[in-house]
């Protein structure tokens, strides 16, 4: 529990409905603020220090120590908010099913240092958290299965370990993991990765994946795009128990 924030909420007499009544947001939203991991986004943060007379920083002092960079931030923060997360991968497990080694071999080649590459792997797999709290949201990912036979720079070891860890994964009752078979052919899922990240008063923001820093997109008409396209995606992708047989299938193949 975030007893700092719930102090000053008491020393400045708010509470959840009254604070929700002034930032915009849902009671049930403002009330899970004082939960642990449960950070608001950036300008309902600064709208609730402000209510209550404190820095930022007092209050959620985590944010201060983020260490994805500056333009996932943004993301990160939608991501723990959202209630429900669609995402399409045609090149890699998608990042909040990934093992450690395999997020660190994701990153192998880049112009960073050890340190840089120790945070960007460290702040993928704490993002994890939301897919095993309380309350998670619903995860639908849908993956191409040539992914699952993609080799990690020869290291058979550690793709067998990723994929038995996405079958696992893919086990827990929120999480939803459907393969597109690579006899598909051409199918839209060629345009690149993306996600869809729904929140609790019903809207809806996506990532879209580039070679560089990933695009927010939060306007309506784009978004609805996306979901559109997503649903084709999906269209073409087995069912959530073939998937987990095919997943067993393919960590078979890395022993």
């Amino acid at each position: 529990m975030n007893h700092v924030l719930r102090v000053a909420m008491a020393e400045a007499g708010e509470t959840a409905e009254s604070l929700a009544a002034q930032t915009g947001v849902d009671p049930k939203t403002a009330a899970r603020w004082v939960s642990p991991g449960r950070v608001p986004q950036p300008r309902r943060r600064a709208q609730v220090a402000t209510l209550l007379g404190r820095d930022v920083g007092d209050l959620w002092p985590d944010v201060l120590k983020r260490r994805e960079p500056q333009w996932l931030r943004e993301w990160v923060d939608w991501e723990r908010e959202a209630v429900a997360l669609r995402w399409f991968e045609h090149c890699w497990i998608p990042g909040l099913l990934q093992t450690e080694a395999y997020a660190q071999a994701t990153l192998a080649g880049e112009a960073l240092t050890p340190a840089e590459v120790d945070d960007l792997v460290a702040s993928r797999i704490e993002r994890q958290a939301i897919l095993r709290r309380e309350r998670p949201p619903l995860f639908v990912a849908v993956i191409f299965e040539g992914v699952l036979y993609q080799s990690a720079y020869g290291d058979r070891e550690l793709m067998r370990e990723q994929v038995e860890h996405l079958a696992r994964c893919a086990a827990l009752p929120t999480v939803q993991v459907h393969i597109v078979p690579r006899d598909i052919g051409m199918y839209p899922g060629l345009g690149g990765g993306f996600i869809i990240a729904e929140l609790p008063g019903g809207e809806h923001v996506a990532h879209v994946d580039s070679q560089g820093p990933a695009q927010i997109v939060n306007e309506a008409a784009p978004v609805a795009t996306l979901s559109r396209r997503w649903e084709r995606i999906r269209g073409e992708a087995l069912s959530r128990n073939q998937s987990l047989d095919l997943i067993r299938e393919a960590a078979g193949s890395w022993t």
